[in-house]
């Protein structure tokens, strides 16, 4: 019988040596075991706190310009054109979380034609 003061001793060598994959973490926060670190391009970035949108790292409270009247959250959102010529119109549609979203199956969240946003 293993004495109770060795127990996590060796639980934290097994999760060690059972661990194949590498240990990384952002500054400031706790490590997370035997989980990949989520990458944008060759930077780590915290998923609770920000997203990677176009290979850049950006906050998810962070909005871009969707055709000229309209702001999206690119971690929540996609911008989609929905018509072109001169008047080019634009559809803010949702992120289905889990699947690579795209303009033509995702749900609308907002018509940027019919409603006028100014940053």
């Amino acid at each position: 019988m293993v004495p109770r003061i060795f127990a996590p001793t060796y639980v934290s060598v097994f999760l060690l040596l059972c661990c194949p994959r590498e240990v990384i973490a952002p500054a400031g926060s706790q490590p997370w075991l035997c989980q990949l670190a989520p990458r944008c391009g060759d930077k780590i970035y915290n998923p609770l706190e920000q997203c990677c949108y176009d290979d850049a790292i950006l906050s998810l409270s962070q909005t871009h310009q969707c055709g000229p009247h309209c702001t999206f959250w690119p971690c929540f959102e996609l911008c989609c054109p929905e018509s072109f010529g001169l008047t080019n119109n634009f559809v803010v549609k949702l992120k289905v979380q889990g699947v690579n979203s795209q303009c033509h199956s995702s749900p609308i969240s907002s018509d940027c034609h019919s409603k006028r946003y100014f940053p």
